[in-house]
């Protein structure tokens, strides 16, 4: 199931945003619920069906806009000493670099993509992360960003892979990390850490 089958799940469009998932979960939550139809077989699944679309979508629905704060008047500094504010400190997700000459639909396939991409890479779906991000290197080929993810994927697969003592399937996926993004000094550096684990352990 991808992306886009959650938000059907939930009766929203792709790309809603986190306060609309929470809203329609809510609402047809309580109409599916076990409690509101004892005995309803097909209304439980909904109901499991819904959950589940609704915690995969916490993680990856855009956030809705945030508050702007208001400015703080010349006035009311003078008049009182500042005082401590608590500061909340919250993640901010690299943005994707938008290639100029991708049409819009491919600019939206790629952002959709790379938030799958993310959830598979979460849930250790390597094989289904590397056909993903090799079906968008073969549509956007000259796409930095895209061979990057790429490059990451084979790497965490052959990362995986010397965990299940596939050691040749694990290095020849590590070296085709470095082939697919050979300037990338930070990709080369987690390479070699995994190469090292390989010589300790075998």
């Amino acid at each position: 199931m991808d992306i886009a089958d959650y938000y059907r799940q939930l009766g929203l469009r792709l790309g809603s945003s986190l306060s609309q998932v929470k809203a329609s979960y809510r609402r047809l939550a309580r109409e599916y619920h076990p409690d509101v139809n004892p005995g309803n077989e097909a209304a439980k699944n909904k109901f499991i069906a819904l959950t589940e679309a609704y915690k995969f979508l916490l993680d990856v629905a855009p956030p809705d806009v945030e508050e702007v704060q208001r400015p703080v008047s010349t006035a009311s500094v003078s008049a009182a000493r500042p005082q401590p504010q608590a500061v909340k400190v919250t993640r901010k997700e690299r943005p994707i670099q938008y290639n100029v000459t991708l049409s819009e639909a491919d600019q939206k396939w790629k952002q959709d993509s790379y938030l799958q991409l993310q959830q598979l890479l979460k849930y250790q779906r390597f094989p289904r992360a590397i056909a993903l991000v090799e079906g968008l290197a073969q549509r956007i080929p000259d796409d930095v960003e895209v061979r990057q993810w790429q490059a990451i994927a084979y790497q965490r697969w052959g990362r995986y892979l010397i965990g299940e003592h596939q050691v040749d399937k694990a290095r020849s996926y590590l070296k085709k990390a470095l082939r697919t993004d050979p300037h990338n000094r930070a990709l080369w550096a987690e390479v070699e850490r995994d190469f090292r684990r390989l010589e300790q352990i075998y």
